[in-house]
């Protein structure tokens, strides 16, 4: 924003003049939900809450009859509804003149003749939400920010109708283009999730439910111990890492749980170094490969046991850090086709009877041991599982970057085109 007149720092071409600073009161009206937990049934009125703010729908519902008793303002096509308790400052715009009620979570802003998309994402500006902010109630728990105080926020706009219409108008595309994105995205996860229930045996069976065209005969089980050999892995914890420099690379339990895909190139992801070279020295022997798998031994969920499968090392010296079961197969197997199955339901069921522990759930390289491995007998069609997988993951990854791509270019324009 200008130092010396309320305007923002990019606008549309045409629209010139000063903004004009409105409480929320003055452009809309504005009110709370019922403060009364309802009494759900299996249908009839939608009944939204803070948690529902995103998408705006709920498997939530009321009564016709107790919404026709408790609900004599309720949401309608251009409100605006904002969160209030818990959440606060989230707000989102109502697209259909279906009936819903909202619980005391949420504020309804009425619409009146201002955009509700340039409301929504004035709301979301850094400028708006400074305010919401300073007049939230951060000592409640949950923090919460009253309904008297949500009138007085103050919101600031255009002279022009014309040129609010205009900016509500460019964010609901750019929303509509991270939806997209999102969906597909969405959409892409959960057939992931499902061919890795349905492309590889169930435990006790050799012959997966979906399979590639060509392919036939059973599958082979092997014990874990034929299948691999271990390899030393150190217990260096983050201190003793960094992303400057050095000699050797460590993989860190940690990243394999949040960061890490089943397969883990390399060559394009960055890896931090072991601080010491002298200790980075000692472990040279055990330097990965290519097709080695790196195991997470320990975390607080049924997490345990998730693994990534190296390719593309190029050299590079990398070895198997803190909380970790490092394996190199003694089997021929395709690249990236162990990395899939090892993180499928019918490997991993395997383990869930093994984990120790409570709060944090561990497994050991002994009972690690006594799990069976399952695979093709055909390279070919081992080949082929990972290939699907990998262009499944790229397609995810692709869509992902663009939700954050997008998602960067909004936060942008809410800084610049809001005052």
């Amino acid at each position: 924003m200008s130092a010396d007149k309320k305007v923002p720092d990019i606008r549309f071409k045409g629209f010139s003049g000063e903004w004009a600073s409105f409480n929320l009161s003055q452009i809309t009206e504005v009110y709370d939900g019922t403060h009364q937990t309802p009494a759900y049934t299996k249908n009839g009125i939608m009944f939204l809450s803070a948690e529902n703010i995103k998408t705006l729908t709920s498997t939530k519902f009321i009564s016709e009859e107790a919404f026709k008793n408790e609900f004599k303002i309720f949401p309608k096509k251009n409100d605006v509804l904002m969160t209030r308790i818990g959440d606060v400052g989230t707000a989102n715009v109502v697209e259909n003149d279906d009936d819903k009620a909202y619980y005391v979570t949420l504020a309804l802003l009425k619409y009146k003749q201002l955009s509700p998309y340039f409301l929504k994402n004035s709301i979301a500006s850094p400028y708006v939400q400074k305010n919401i902010w300073l007049r939230t109630l951060h000592i409640a728990f949950p923090k919460k920010i009253n309904i008297n105080e949500i009138k007085q926020i103050a919101v600031s706009c255009p002279s022009d109708k014309k040129e609010s219409d205009g900016i509500g108008f460019f964010f609901q595309k750019l929303d509509n283009l991270i939806n997209q994105h999102q969906q597909k995205y969405d959409k892409l996860s959960n057939i992931k999730k499902a061919m890795l229930e349905k492309m590889f045996p169930k435990p006790g069976e050799t012959v997966p439910e979906i399979r590639f065209k060509g392919f036939s005969g059973a599958w082979k089980i092997e014990p874990f111990g034929v299948c691999f050999a271990n390899i030393p892995n150190n217990s260096l914890s983050r201190a003793n890492l960094n992303y400057e420099n050095g000699i050797t690379k460590n993989i860190h339990y940690g990243d394999i749980l949040i960061k890490f895909g089943e397969i883990l190139d390399a060559t394009n992801e960055i890896l931090p170094f072991i601080t010491n070279d002298d200790i980075a020295n000692k472990l040279k022997h055990a330097t990965l490969r290519d097709g080695d798998v790196i195991i997470a031994d320990a975390a607080e969920d049924s997490m345990v046991g998730k693994c990534t499968e190296l390719f593309n090392i190029n050299g590079q010296s990398i070895v198997s850090g803190l909380h970790t079961i490092a394996v190199r197969p003694t089997l021929s197997f395709a690249s990236k086709y162990l990395g899939y199955y090892l993180n499928s339901s019918s490997y991993h069921d395997q383990l869930l009877s093994l984990m120790q522990g409570t709060k944090v759930l561990s497994i050991s390289k002994a009972t690690i041991q006594t799990t069976n491995v399952t695979f093709p007998k055909s390279s070919e069609e081992q080949t082929a599982i990972g290939n699907y997988f990998q262009k499944l993951d790229t397609l995810i990854e692709q869509h992902q970057q663009q939700i954050t791509k997008l998602n960067n270019i909004k936060q942008a324009c809410l800084s610049k085109m809001f005052i």
